[in-house]
């Protein structure tokens, strides 16, 4: 599989195992199953495994520990994350640092790799995204991330627990630029890379989402850039695979990728992997892929050898799309 630079840190493949498939967020698998896909992945390529502690409260990184055993192979390396929120500023390090600890024992490793904020970086304390039901556990205003949030990540790295850090770039996309420019920056960002440029049901705020800002301002500053939700968790394939209301963002965008839909049955193509391509094909260093089976692995394996769309077939997802790029 071929290798990018991510950013300025290391090697990796052009395609990412992400960890919500196996922690059971995108429809049903099974645990042995999982496992066996965690091993095929590495088994074709794919040398970075991203994980989360909410992909399956703790189960995706489990999976992982129990597919090597405390040994992963040669050249292989994994992420993981904390939704942070925004707690005192002096329960951020030792918050940050407890859920690494927790993620090294599911994991069965000594380091993570790549640790990435998992909340959403806001403007402002007072933004309305701080508003929303859920707000303390899933927003991390701009001062508490840059007085408090990047200081931890700098000791964490230098504590030998992590190699290095990132930010889940979904959240205001004005505060994401922003992180990307302002020192010290994140070694990568995690950023929507799909042909809706739709967060889906990640978005809290109102106006354009700008992901492919968020990838050129990543590019100008040396920060690695990982793309997320190819397929807009389910929007983007034939049938979206488990049970949402109708007003839910990803059927609301299941219905809009009705033409994109259309030109894939006039190719004969799977709607996954021509969405699989198109991603590829944007400003991204690694796509990581949301697969739950092995069979579902393969199909974004085959994606990624045949590599990105022609540009001709590219032009018309984007008029169909109204995207105009």
């Amino acid at each position: 599989m071929q290798q990018r630079m991510l950013g300025n840190h290391f090697p990796v493949s052009s395609l990412t195992l992400g960890g919500g498939g196996l922690g059971m967020l995108w429809g049903e698998t099974t645990e042995t199953e999982c496992v066996a896909t965690v091993r095929a992945a590495v088994d074709a390529g794919i040398t970075l495994l991203d994980m989360a502690p909410r992909y399956g409260d703790g189960k995706a990184e489990d999976i992982v520990g129990q597919a090597f055993e405390s040994k992963l192979p040669t050249g292989v390396r994994v992420t993981s994350k904390c939704n942070l929120g925004n707690p005192a500023p002096d329960q951020v390090l030792p918050t940050l640092r407890a859920s690494i600890q927790a993620s090294l024992k599911r994991l069965r490793i000594q380091r993570i790799d790549l640790f990435f904020l998992h909340s959403n970086i806001v403007p402002t304390p007072d933004h309305p995204m701080m508003r929303t039901g859920d707000s303390p556990s899933r927003m991390t205003p701009w001062p508490l991330y840059a007085g408090h949030v990047r200081p931890a990540m700098e000791a964490l790295v230098r504590e030998g627990l992590i190699a290095a850090w990132g930010i889940t770039g979904i959240g205001h996309p004005d505060a994401i630029i922003r992180a990307l420019g302002d020192d010290p920056k994140p070694a990568a960002v995690q950023v929507i890379a799909n042909l809706l440029d739709s967060p889906g049901a990640l978005k809290f705020y109102e106006g354009p989402a700008k992901p492919r800002t968020v990838m050129a301002a990543a590019r100008s500053h040396g920060v690695g850039r990982m793309g997320i939700r190819a397929v807009q968790a389910g929007a983007l394939t034939a049938a979206i695979d488990r049970p949402l209301p109708a007003d839910h963002p990803e059927v609301q965008d299941y219905a809009r990728a009705a033409p994109f839909r259309a030109i894939c049955k006039d190719l004969g193509e799977d709607p996954a992997i021509v969405a699989h391509r198109y991603a590829l094909g944007l400003d991204i260093d690694t796509l990581v892929l949301g697969v739950k089976n092995r069979a579902e692995l393969a199909g974004c394996v085959a994606a990624a050898n045949a590599g990105p769309l022609p540009r001709d077939v590219r032009l018309r997802i984007d008029a169909a799309m109204g995207l105009g790029v």
